[in-house]
C-alpha cells in the first residue's frame, strides 16, 4: 500500500459535490475578482476566529510582508521570530527591510517565551509569532512582554486555522494574524491564497488600499501597493471547506489520538501539548535521531514522509548576508535534523493509519 505524506485531493472528494457547485456558480456570474464571494468570505473568516475585520490576499507570504508594511516597520527595525519556522515567515520580515532575531524553540516547537526579553533592543519594533505545525503558542507571556515593551505583534497563522489558546483563536491576540490557505493548509484552497485578520478598522482598511495597486477608489492611487488579491473563485471554494471545518478539524485530531496512542517506539519522540492550547495537526511531527534510516526504511515501505523544515532560516543561503553560522542556534539545528512529518491528511482511512502505525513501531 503506497501512502502518501499528503493527499490533497481526499479533501476534494469528501465535499465534491459542494466544490464544483459553487466553482460553476462563480465561474457563471462574470465577476471574477473582489466580488461578493470574497467579500462574503471575508466576513464568515472574520466571524470564526473571532476577529472584526479579515481581508483577502492573494498568498499567506504576502499576508506577512503586508502586515509589517501596513505596521511601518522596514528598515533600522528588527523583529523578532523562532529559528525554526519556514521561511515564508523571515520573508514576511526582510521584504520590508527588517532584520530578523531568532530565538530559539521551546520543548513544543513553538518560540519559547523565556528566551524573548533577552534579545529585545531599542530597535525591536515587534514580535513575530508562528503557531507551528497547527499548535497554539503559549500567547500569555509573550503579550505581557509586547506590552511592557510596547511592541507590535503579528501571528503568523499558516498552519493553525481553528487553534486556540485559552479559548481564544490563533490570529486574533495581536495586531494582525496572517493566514495561509495554500492547498496543503488545513483551510486550504485550490491555489493560492491568504489572508489577514484584525480588530483595528485602520489597518484593514489600509490592507484593501496595499493588495489592490494602493487604490482605494480605482485609478486613484493614495500609495505604492502591489497585486494581492483573493479570486472569487478561490473565495468562494473556500467558503465551502470553511463550512466544514469543525469536523475536518474534528477528523485530524482523531488521527493523531491514534498516533499519540499506538505509536510505541523509543527510537521515535512524538509531539506534546502545550497546557492551555489546542493542537489543530497540520503536520505530525516526530523527532528521531536516526531521521535518514527512519525515511528509508519507510520509503522501503512506500510510506511517504516530509522534513518541516531541514535547513533553518538562518543557515539559509538567501540570509548569508545576516552573519549567522552554523552553532549559533543549536535547538533549532537539532530540530533541523531531526524532526519528520508523517502522512496526515483528511480521508486518511484507518488502514493507511494502522500500515504508518505498524512500520514506525517496527523500525
Amino acid at each position: 500500500m503506497k501512502i502518501m505524506p499528503n493527499r490533497m485531493d481526499r479533501g476534494f472528494y469528501q465535499y465534491q459535490e459542494e466544490f464544483e457547485q459553487k466553482a460553476l456558480e462563480v465561474l457563471r456570474s462574470g465577476w471574477y475578482v473582489l466580488g461578493k464571494e470574497v467579500t462574503a468570505f471575508e466576513e464568515e473568516f472574520a466571524a470564526y476566529t473571532g476577529a472584526a475585520y479579515c481581508v483577502g490576499l492573494a498568498s499567506g507570504l504576502d499576508a506577512l510582508w503586508l502586515a509589517f508594511r501596513v505596521l511601518g516597520i522596514g528598515l533600522g527595525d528588527e523583529v523578532i521570530v523562532q529559528g525554526n519556522t519556514y521561511i515564508a515567515s523571515v520573508m514576511g520580515i526582510t521584504i520590508n527591510g527588517a532584520t530578523p532575531v531568532f530565538v530559539e524553540p521551546d520543548d513544543y516547537y513553538e518560540i519559547d517565551p523565556a528566551k524573548i526579553e533577552e534579545k529585545i533592543t531599542d530597535r525591536t519594533k515587534a514580535i513575530l509569532v508562528v503557531h507551528l505545525y497547527g499548535q497554539a503558542t503559549n500567547m500569555e507571556p509573550i503579550l505581557k512582554i509586547c506590552k511592557k515593551y510596547d511592541l507590535r505583534l503579528v501571528e503568523d497563522c499558516a498552519q493553525s486555522h481553528g487553534a486556540c489558546f485559552q479559548g481564544k483563536m490563533t490570529g486574533t491576540f495581536g495586531d494582525i494574524g496572517c493566514f495561509s490557505f495554500y492547498p496543503s493548509k488545513n483551510l486550504g484552497a485550490f491555489g493560492d491564497g491568504g489572508a489577514i485578520v484584525t480588530d483595528d478598522e485602520q489597518i484593514a482598511k489600509d490592507m484593501k488600499i496595499f493588495r489592490n495597486y494602493g487604490s482605494e477608489k480605482r485609478y486613484y492611487n493614495k500609495v505604492v501597493g502591489t497585486n494581492s488579491r483573493l479570486d472569487e473563485i478561490q473565495a468562494g471554494l473556500l467558503r465551502v471547506r470553511l463550512s466544514h471545518m469543525d469536523e475536518l478539524t474534528e477528523e485530524k485530531r482523531k488521527i493523531a489520538a491514534r498516533y499519540l496512542a499506538e505509536i510505541k517506539n523509543d527510537k521515535i519522540q512524538l509531539p506534546m501539548d502545550i497546557p492551555g492550547a489546542t493542537h489543530v495537526y497540520h503536520q505530525f511531527v516526530i523527532r528521531c535521531k536516526e531521521r535518514d534510516a527512519l525515511i528509508a526504511y519507510l520509503n522501503e515501505k512506500e510510506i511517504g514522509t516530509i522534513i518541516h523544515y531541514p535547513i533553518p532560516p538562518h543557515l539559509a543561503e538567501a540570509y548569508h548576508y545576516l552573519g549567522w553560522k552554523e552553532g549559533d542556534f543549536p535547538i533549532t539545528e537539532r530540530l533541523a535534523k531531526e524532526v519528520l512529518s508523517i502522512p496526515m491528511y483528511n480521508g486518511m482511512t484507518e488502514e493507511e493509519q494502522t500500515c504508518v502505525i505498524d512500520a514506525i513501531n517496527r523500525f
